[in-house]
Parts: C-alpha cells; sequence; structure tokens
C-alpha cells in the first residue's frame, strides 16, 4: 500500500514513541512525510531508530513542562503533538489503592500530558496545521471492577482533551483525543499473562473472550490505532476538536 505524504515537512512530537502504541503512530506518522522527534525515558534512546529525534524526558517531574518547552524551541516549530504517553497500573480494588502508586500514575497520566499541551502550544499556535492527538481509553467513559487507578486517570485525560480544545481553539489548535479498547500488544499480553499467573484465565482463553465481546470479533491493533492517530493529525479532520475516537472492535 502506498502511503501518501500528506504530512510533508511537519514537525511531530511523540510522547512515550519508543515502543507500544506510540512507536507505531510514529511510524505512521513518519511515514506520512512528518518529521519525528520521540520523547521518552532517557534509556529507551537505545531501541528508538535512528532516523527519529530523541529527546530524553521524564513526564511525571515537575520541570517536564519547562524541558519540553525547550525541545520545542529548538524545533522551531511544532505542529503535531502525539500525547500518548502513559502508564497501565496493576488491576487493584479499592481497598488496596496505594499512595505512591496513584501519586505516580496520575503525574505520568495526567500531568504528563497537561506538560506537554502547555509547552507545545505556542509553538502550535503558529502553525497553519496544528493537531493535538491525545492517548485516551475507553476507560475514560466507562469502568471496571479494580480499574480505579486507571480509569481516574483517563477520564481526566478525556477532560483535559475537551478543556484544552476550548483553551486552545480560538489558537487555531485542535484537541482531539483516542479511546483504544484492548490492543493486543505486547504490555497487553504481560498484563493477561500475570494475571494468569495470579489466578485468572489463560491468556488463550482471555483472548478469545476479549474477542468475543466485539461486534467484529477480533480485537484492534496497533495500526488502526495508528491510522486514527494519523487521522486526526492530518487535515482530513480539520472539522475536528473536543473529539474523542474510539478504537475498539466495536467493544460491547
Amino acid at each position: 500500500m502506498t502511503i501518501s505524504k500528506d504530512l510533508s515537512g511537519r514537525n511531530a512530537i511523540v510522547t512515550g514513541g519508543a515502543s507500544g502504541l506510540g512507536r507505531a503512530i510514529a511510524n505512521r506518522l513518519a511515514a506520512s512525510g512528518a518529521n519525528v522527534t520521540i520523547v521518552d525515558l532517557e534509556e529507551t534512546q537505545k531501541t528508538t531508530p535512528k532516523e527519529y529525534n530523541f529527546f530524553g524526558c521524564d513526564l511525571s517531574q515537575t520541570n517536564a513542562k519547562e524541558q519540553l518547552v525547550t525541545l520545542a524551541d529548538d524545533l522551531g516549530s511544532v505542529d503535531l503533538l502525539i500525547a500518548n504517553a502513559g502508564v497501565v497500573p496493576p488491576w487493584r480494588g479499592l481497598r488496596e489503592v496505594d499512595g505512591d502508586e496513584w501519586m505516580h500514575v496520575m503525574a505520568i497520566n495526567t500531568w504528563g500530558i497537561a506538560a506537554s499541551i502547555g509547552a507545545c502550544a505556542n509553538k502550535l499556535s503558529i502553525s497553519d496545521h496544528a493537531s493535538i492527538v491525545v492517548m485516551a481509553s475507553i476507560n475514560g467513559f466507562t469502568a471496571h471492577a479494580s480499574q480505579v487507578l486507571y480509569t481516574a486517570s483517563k477520564h481526566a485525560v478525556i477532560g483535559i482533551t475537551r478543556a484544552a480544545a476550548l483553551d486552545l481553539g480560538p489558537m487555531g489548535i485542535r484537541v482531539n483525543a483516542l479511546a483504544p479498547g484492548p490492543i493486543l500488544t505486547d504490555a497487553l499480553i504481560a498484563r493477561v499473562t500475570q494475571r494468569h499467573a495470579d489466578g485468572g484465565p489463560k491468556l488463550e482463553d482471555a483472548i478469545n473472550n476479549l474477542k468475543a465481546e466485539t461486534a467484529l470479533k477480533k480485537l484492534a491493533t496497533d495500526t488502526d490505532v495508528a491510522n486514527a492517530a494519523h487521522y486526526l493529525a492530518s487535515d482530513a479532520s480539520g472539522g475536528m476538536t473536543g473529539s474523542v475516537l474510539p478504537i475498539e472492535a466495536g467493544l460491547r
């Protein structure tokens, strides 16, 4: 399949882009002509392709915004921001929540996104194609047992997206979010495998159960998420802001 170079010449920042969905999105934007800078933890640089710029930053830290302002200034212009960095904590009920874990996850999943948007806003405001894509989750508008921390963080992410769309709309900056359901990534496999070790269903059974809950009887893929991110980043979605786009194969 030939991919259109509709993002040629545009500077894109992808947070959490060293692996997982972030890497898939970075690859998709690069294939469409974007100049990609990956923001991730310093130790992930060795696994990041050399054709991408890399900026080491721990988005859970209070000075993350100042660091990203420096990155944006060094780039000179920012057209696209994919605020993807996040973490999925172990499943715990409210009786087992841990304060340190709660603060750490919230710092990454909420402050990290707000800091990324705030740091890049001035540079995005001078772009003719400014678009921010935030990584939310279906857990941002539903809930499951033993997922209170992750659910709370992703509800907040959708709130940040909608507030940012209102704040930045007058500057010509669009802000939308993706809400993936279960995506068959290495991270999902690792979580299901761990739950099996703790007494849950076997990996194959768990994956088949998830597939059975979707309209398409399959799980969405990282390619599906990357294609949706490309759509929201591109001019094809020029009339959209403040929207949350589910990518979950029709999960019921």
